[in-house]
């Protein structure tokens, strides 16, 4: 296998991989050589998919404490207060230093940077550009990206392996998909940054290519992942294709409606209404469908509306342009006279990969940043925009803390050849395969199982069925047959690799989802409905072993606010 060596290696290269390098390469002022390296060209990474905004205190009439309280009782007080505090007081210098690299964010009338309201933020802190700004934002980090010498692009690589030794990650192991050789890039410091893993749901607003390849290579090589059992379902993803449509639209006053024409959110969330937090509101939209006030859809998606008609058109226009394309385009409708077809979407992992305030894991050199990564400052529940920031923030922090170590420490670069060998044999292994199974078929099935019975509402029964349908899966899935055995380009062999990852990645969301008897945030269960803080205020801790996950538990950490009854 082919060495390539570098200082330092950010895997990822969305809005929090890209911020990384940038500050590794800013901290290190050219002395430390940066690769960063992505299965897609950054300019086609999921972050461009955000629409709504970035949030962050820019006013006084706002404040840290505030957006930090917003923040801890959105994610029902299983998010890290500490890390919440930190998180918050940060954010601003990144949306100002985005500001400084040419970001278009949109504008006041005095010329101040816009804000719109979002779900369960108290006051308007949502920065945004149009409802394009993960775009945006994208196209900035990336041009600013070019500007260093010292920042190699790798993309259309696909990650294979994380190699650790003496509990200190030595590099990656990774496939380049343009001549279809396996490398092994040596870093002295690493940052995984390769976004979520919710591909392994059918209806969601992820891209195909989040397939939680970081999660699963940090998991496999013996990093817990935290939090499994907590995804969140956007509460508007379009029907039938499951695009996103922003929280913006409803910040900016559209409304939720039934078959019966009622406004029904008065019934869950009478005084945030539409703009209770993304949990409260995806709940209330199933239920309605659930007890029969939904449309019926396609394919079993029956679903509500969004409707935008009573805007003045000019704020579509102007603010909504982007979700008014994706509806003439998906569906051939026009918003400014038809009500959107919506339903609840998977869409976001609150889990990820361990770590601590700074976005360290367990093992020295080892970083992670943005979605990829479990703080936690989101909890059982993420409140919209508070993703690209945790991007942005997280992004900035590894980066700099990656190039101290290095500067400081200058760790050696070393080739753990039994370890690299070892991942070779595996994916040579599942290439080699030529079994009776179809990879697409077991693809398909996770992503049926994950749809009926890890969604908004879950029960025990659902759950066990689940499990018995994945480890099934999981034991089909050693006899596929990998029908591309070529090198160059081979994008059977690399969805094969995504398949093994999301069954391996379901599998530790339900069993963390069966053990959490209560219900928190994104995480219900019909069948313990109440919130359980003498049992379960804690983290889940999944630890990989070939049987299955094995599960470890860690408090959260409590600094001013103590859990209190959640109401909106």
């Amino acid at each position: 296998m082919e060495r390539i060596t570098c200082d330092i290696l950010v895997v990822g290269a969305g809005i929090a991989g890209m911020r990384a390098a940038i500050e590794a390469a800013r901290v290190s002022k050219g002395k430390l050589d940066v690769i960063i390296m992505s299965k897609t060209h950054p300019l086609r990474s999921h972050s461009v998919c955000a629409q709504g905004g970035t949030a962050a205190v820019l006013r006084e009439k706002d404040s840290f404490e505030l957006h930090a309280w917003d923040t801890i009782k959105g994610a029902d007080f299983l998010a890290d207060q500490d890390a919440v505090e930190f998180f918050v007081k940060r954010a601003p210098r990144e949306i100002i230093q985005l500001e400084h690299w040419g970001m278009p964010w949109s504008r006041t009338e005095d010329g101040r940077i816009a804000q719109r309201p979002f779900g369960g933020h108290s006051y308007p802190r949502a920065c945004y550009a149009a409802d394009r700004t993960g775009f945006y934002e994208v196209s900035t980090l990336y041009d600013t990206m070019l500007k260093y010498d010292n920042i190699q692009i790798l993309d259309e690589w696909f990650l294979t392996g994380i190699i650790i030794d003496d509990n200190t990650c030595r590099g990656v192991t990774a496939l380049n998909l343009r001549d279809g050789n396996m490398y092994y890039i040596a870093s002295r410091a690493c940052i995984i940054a390769t976004g979520g893993c919710q591909r392994m749901y059918k209806f969601t607003t992820f891209s195909h290519q989040s397939t939680g390849d970081g999660m699963a290579a940090a998991y496999r090589a013996g990093i817990p992942l935290k939090d499994m059992e907590f995804v969140q379902f956007h509460p508007t993803g379009l029907v039938p294709s499951g695009i996103l449509i922003t929280e913006g639209a409803r910040g900016e006053g559209g409304h939720l409606k039934n078959k019966l024409g009622e406004r029904f959110m008065a019934k869950y969330a009478p005084e945030r209404m539409e703009l209770a937090p993304r949990d409260i509101v995806s709940r209330a939209i199933a239920r309605e469908i659930m007890e029969g006030r939904g449309f019926k859809g396609p394919e079993g998606l029956d679903y509500v509306v969004l409707d935008l008609t009573h805007l003045p058109k000019e704020v579509i226009y102007e603010k909504l342009s982007g979700i008014r394309e994706i509806a003439m385009r998906f569906n051939g409708i026009d918003i400014v006279e038809e009500p959107i077809p919506i339903r609840p979407a998977a869409h976001y992992s609150m889990a990820g990969i361990h770590v601590n305030i700074y976005g360290a894991t367990p093992v020295s050199g080892l970083w992670a940043a943005g979605e990829v990564a479990c703080v936690s400052i989101h909890g059982a529940n993420r409140l919209g925009t508070n993703s690209t920031i945790d991007c942005l923030v997280y992004g900035a922090v590894t980066g700099e803390q990656a190039a101290k170590y290095v500067l400081d420490r200058n760790p050696a670069l070393l080739t753990p050849v039994d370890k690299i060998n070892s991942e070779e044999h595996r994916v040579n292994e599942i290439l080699s395969r030529n079994g009776d199974e179809n990879p697409y078929t077991i693809r398909r099935q996770l992503r049926d199982t994950m749809d009926k019975y890890v969604y908004v509402f879950r029960d025990g029964d659902g759950l066990t069925k689940a499990l018995k349908i994945v480890r099934e899966l999981k034991n089909r899935f050693t006899n596929i047959r990998v029908e591309d055995k070529g090198g160059i380009y081979n994008t059977n062999l690399t969805e094969v690799l995504e398949i093994d990852n999301m069954l391996l990645l379901a599998e530790a969301s339900i069993v963390s989802a069966l053990a959490r008897t209560e219900s928190r945030g994104a995480h219900y269960r019909l069948d313990y409905p109440k919130r359980d803080d003498k049992n379960w205020l804690k983290h889940t801790l999944a630890y990989y072993t070939p049987e299955g996950p094995k599960l470890d538990y860690i408090p959260v950490v409590i600094t001013k606010w103590p859990p209190v009854e959640r109401k909106y």
